[in-house]
Order: structure tokens, then C-alpha cells, then sequence
């Protein structure tokens, strides 16, 4: 029910009248209704502006009547859709007065609150298997011609009055308020997730034993291998990064929440954007860090007793749901070029986005390993970073226009240019989140002394996955690439004796976990053995298959060789 208590819930809380509560939030808080968010069509998904669904207002009976008028308009992957839910906040195309104003919200009623039957006009389903999330109906929703009373729009911003006559919202984006705030939610959930990865991979590095670094001395600890804790280190460091920005952004999307119920509404563009992009940037890592650190564990990885096969089907969906990641960073993308022309104007930037106003001919001053531990160095080459890609995606965009492009094209031309600038953005924003949150967090000095070596882990690794970039910005130079790789080998020995520790403080039990790998008392192959051991295949010696199959297929193979003799 995570799409009751999240997307449903949330939709009625931000983007309903107070009126409004009073109707549905006691329903929903009580469960007395179950619901979801409809948004994603057959045909499209990221794209709002395409969705097909229509919501037409009747004035004489003052009802919208919502409709799918073609099959590709059909609600399609909504969760819990399928056979769970009883109503639903469905996205349509509002109608009124023959003018179409585009996607608004609306609460529709789907199965009869008596014996739970779809509902007249109201055809519902499950879309059948998919890659993770078996245990989740997620569904499909045909509408044909389905009236729903006025007041069932989401009116908190924009309203349609009795007679049809539309109000507009005071921003066009209100009604990404939702998406906003699961975006943000979906930065800490996927930490949490690779978390899980980390967990298990480094507590199975403690207990396996391979090879030997010195000859006739006992096998050593995969973790006591460099290799192995370059595989390991980065997500561990990853995991909690994710986590932390996912907290800031958090708290950021509540101060933006009190400041609009004073009308003031100028955060949206840049939080909307943010969270955008870093939903695109941490999911996408996570997927990435879940595959290292399940062949991190060998052949054991792969068995579904390590539990990496049901984590990595729970989180891989998440680089395409709630907006596809490639749409997400152009989202974010289109920020950034505005704020590139604000810069260029002189006009005032966000805060965070005054990195775009850095001398391009500053160079970093580092001259030994050490000098790259210091958080304003590794930030300010960050912001190069980032300052370069945006500047260098604009320039692009501004000589396609000038060559009698039109936007769409110059925009199409410069993906490249575009998804990279929003990804350094990104990694910046997390680097930065992550540093802030270290420092603000109440701990003894010793945690926050490995916290803080997490922190410049995670920034040198970067760097050094991005090599190219942060030579391309200037400010870093080939010799220096050099000393960011000596600091990074030298955190890896700091890190080493604490990984165990810092797995742990996830605290993540081992019913959570579902890991025989990751087992917190750290008895494996005992364990192995009787996981195999209780395998449906195992029940019996002789399986029956041998009686239908194998059986017939050897008495004929013996029969074809008597018959050679």
C-alpha cells in the first residue's frame, strides 16, 4: 500500500482545499478507501502535455466526465491499480467550456465499496509480470464516460466554478507538488537500497576467505583486497550520500511547502528541476553500485539467497518510474540553460547556482595528496566541473539558433552536451548536501572523523570516474589527477578497519535484509547449505520429472544403443 500512504495521500494533501480535507483524509488515513495515482498512459509517460485522458465539466449537471478516447489513453503501470485499490487520483486533460487547460487531478471512485466490483464504465486489470515487484498489481484503468461530481477536482490551486469559468493556478507548476515530493523521497529510498547492497557485500567480504598475498599464509579476507574494497568503499560512501541528500531535499521541498501557503512560490523552479535531475542521477548509480556489489560476491551473488536478484528487481524500475531518467536530467537541463542566461545577463542567480558565476581561468592550488581532503578544494572542482558543462551546453544551443535553428532542433542537437551538464549539476548538489549534512549532524568526534573521510571518498571517486570533465573545466590538471589518486588509495586503508561499522549503523536486520550473504552473525555457508537445502526441488531424491522425462529419454538412448550392438 506504498502508493496509498505516498503519491494518493500526498495528492490530497497538497493539492486539495481544506474543504476538501474534510471529505477525503480522514478515508484515507483510516483505510476506509485504498487508492493510488494515475497518471502514466499506454502511450505516453513523461510527457504530461501528451497524455490523452480528458476530464469534460457538464455545467447543466456540474459533473466532469472522464473519458480514454483512444486505446493508447488508457491509465497504464499505475501501482495497485490493478486489483487493490478502490479509488484513484486520476491525471486528465481538464475541459471546460470547449477550451482544454491541460493535466489537472482528480479523485475517481473505481470499485464499488460493497463487493469491490470495477465500477460502471470503469474497465480495470493487471498489466501481468514484470522484471521486480511481483507482489505489486500494477494495473491498467479504460474510462468511458465516467461522471464524477465538481468538487472531485483537486482545486487547491486552480478551480472551475459552476458555471465553467476556469481559475488559474498563480503557478503553472503546482501541480508538480506530488511528483516533487516523491522525487525527493525516491533520492533517500534508493540510499536506502543500495544501502541494503552494501550491507550484504561487505559483511560476506568479512567472512570470505580466497587466494593468498603472501605465500604460505592462510587465505586472506576478500576485503583485504584493494580491489575488492574499490568495488565495495565507493557504495558504502554512495549509499550514505543518497540518504543524506535525500534528507536535505526533504526539508527543502517543507520549506517551500510553508513559503507557498504564504504565496510565495519562487523555489519551485529550481526544486522542481533539482529533484528531477537527482532522482535521474542517484537511481541511475544505484542500479550501477547494485551490479558491482552483487558480483562483488562472486557466484554467490548471483543465487537468490544473497538476495541481490529481488533487490535489484525492486530498484532497476526505478531509473524509468516517476519520470524517465533521460527526461528527468533534459528536465533539469532546461534550468540550467536559463540560469546560463541569467548569468550571462548579469541577472541575480539562486545561491547554489552562483557557481555558474566562477572565473573560468581559476586553478586549483594543490600541490600534495593531502591538499585534496580539504572539502572547499574538492568543491570548488565540483563547481568547475559543473560551471564548464552548463556554460559549454549553452554556447552549443546559442550557435544552432544562430545558424537559424529552431529551439527544438538546437535542443535535440545538444543532448550530449545537455545530459552531461545536468549531471555534473547533480553530482555537485549531492557532493555539497552531503558535506553540509556531515557537518550538521550531532555525534561524537571519532564518527564524525570517518563520516567526513566518506564524504572526501565519495568526492575523489567522482573525480576520478570523471576524469575528462574536470580536466576539460581547467581547473584540475593531469599532475593533479595523479595526487587524487594516491589520496584515494590512501582512504581506502582509513576506511578498511571501520566498513564492517558503517555497514551496520544502516541497521538493517536480517529479516529486512533477506540475505544469506549478509547474515549480521556472519555464518554463511552453514546457512548456504540449509537455504539449498529447503529448495522445493529438494523435497524428494527422486524428482518426479525423472519419472515423466529423464527416465523415458535414457530407457530410449539404451534402447538405440542395443539395437546398434
Amino acid at each position: 500500500m506504498h502508493l496509498h500512504t505516498t503519491m494518493f495521500l500526498q495528492s490530497v494533501s497538497f493539492q486539495m482545499t481544506e474543504e476538501q480535507h474534510k471529505k477525503w483524509l480522514a478515508a484515507i488515513t483510516n483505510y476506509t478507501i485504498i487508492g493510488t495515482y494515475a497518471q502514466t498512459e499506454l502511450g505516453h509517460g513523461t510527457h504530461l502535455r501528451g497524455m490523452e485522458t480528458t476530464a469534460t465539466y457538464d455545467t447543466s449537471t456540474q459533473e466532469f466526465v472522464l473519458h480514454s478516447p483512444t486505446l493508447t489513453s488508457m491509465k497504464w503501470w499505475p501501482g495497485n491499480l490493478g486489483k487493490l485499490v478502490t479509488h484513484a487520483i486520476v491525471a486528465a486533460r481538464l475541459i471546460t467550456r470547449g477550451k482544454d487547460y491541460g493535466i489537472h487531478l482528480f479523485m475517481v471512485q473505481l470499485r464499488s465499496m460493497k463487493d469491490h466490483s470495477s465500477l460502471p464504465g470503469i474497465e480495470l486489470g493487471d498489466i501481468g509480470p514484470k522484471l521486480g515487484y511481483s507482489n505489486v498489481d500494477n494495473g491498467f484503468l479504460r474510462l468511458e464516460y465516467v461522471r464524477i461530481p465538481r468538487d472531485q477536482m483537486c482545486m487547491k490551486f486552480s478551480q472551475v466554478h459552476p458555471d465553467g469559468t476556469y481559475s488559474a493556478p498563480p503557478h503553472s507548476k503546482l501541480s508538480y507538488n506530488s511528483m516533487v515530493h516523491i522525487r525527493s523521497g525516491l533520492v533517500k529510498r534508493v540510499g536506502i537500497g543500495l544501502s541494503k547492497g552494501a550491507t550484504i557485500a561487505t559483511r560476506y567480504s568479512a567472512v570470505r576467505r580466497q587466494s593468498e598475498l603472501i605465500p604460505g599464509r592462510p587465505e586472506p579476507l576478500i576485503m583485504d583486497y584493494q580491489s575488492q574494497q574499490m568495488k565495495l568503499f565507493p557504495q558504502i560512501a554512495t549509499a550514505y550520500a543518497f540518504i543524506l541528500t535525500g534528507f536535505q531535499l526533504g526539508q527543502d521541498f517543507l520549506s517551500y511547502i510553508a513559503e507557498a501557503k504564504e504565496g510565495e512560490f519562487s523555489a519551485l523552479p529550481e526544486l522542481h528541476s533539482t529533484s528531477a535531475g537527482l532522482k535521474a542521477f542517484t537511481t541511475e548509480s544505484t542500479k550501477g553500485g547494485l551490479e558491482v556489489l552483487r558480483m562483488s560476491c562472486g557466484g554467490h551473488g548471483f543465487s537468490s539467497a544473497s538476495a541481490f536478484p529481488e533487490i535489484y528487481g525492486a530498484f532497476s524500475p526505478t531509473c524509468t518510474f516517476e519520470g524517465e531518467n533521460t527526461v528527468m536530467l533534459l528536465q533539469t537541463a532546461r534550468f540550467l540553460m536559463k540560469s546560463a542566461r541569467q548569468a550571462m545577463k548579469g541577472a541575480k542567480l539562486t545561491p547554489f547556482m552562483s557557481y555558474l558565476l566562477l572565473n573560468q581561468h581559476e586553478r586549483c592550488r594543490a600541490s600534495k595528496p593531502d591538499d585534496f581532503l580539504d572539502m572547499d578544494t574538492l568543491l570548488l572542482a565540483y563547481s568547475h566541473r559543473a560551471r564548464r558543462m552548463v556554460t559549454t551546453s549553452f554556447r552549443c544551443i546559442e550557435a544552432d539558433l544562430k545558424e537559424g535553428k529552431n529551439n527544438g532542433i538546437a535542443w535535440n542537437n545538444n543532448h550530449l552536451h545537455l545530459l552531461a551538464a545536468s549531471t555534473a549539476h547533480c553530482h555537485l548538489f549531492v557532493v555539497d548536501s552531503f558535506n553540509k549534512a556531515v557537518e550538521a549532524i550531532q555525534c561524537e568526534d571519532r564518527t564524525r572523523r570517518i563520516l567526513r573521510v566518506l564524504v572526501q571518498f565519495y568526492a575523489l571517486d567522482g573525480i576520478l570516474k570523471n576524469k575528462g570533465e574536470f580536466l576539460e573545466s581547467g581547473y584540475i590538471t593531469v599532475d593533479q589527477l595523479d595526487l587524487v589518486s594516491k589520496q584515494f588509495i590512501s582512504l581506502l586503508a582509513v576506511i578498511r578497519p571501520n566498513a564492517v561499522a558503517l555497514v551496520d549503523a544502516f541497521d538493517l536486520r536480517d529479516l529486512k535484509l533477506g540475505s544469506v550473504l549478509g547474515r549480521y552473525d556472519g555464518n554463511v555457508y552453514e546457512n548456504l547449505y540449509k537455504w539449498a537445502k529447503s529448495a522445493p526441488l529438494n523435497k524428494k531424491d527422486v524428482a518426479d520429472a525423472y519419472h515423466l522425462h529423464l527416465k523415458p529419454f535414457l530407457e530410449e538412448n539404451q534402447r538405440r544403443v542395443q539395437s546398434r550392438l
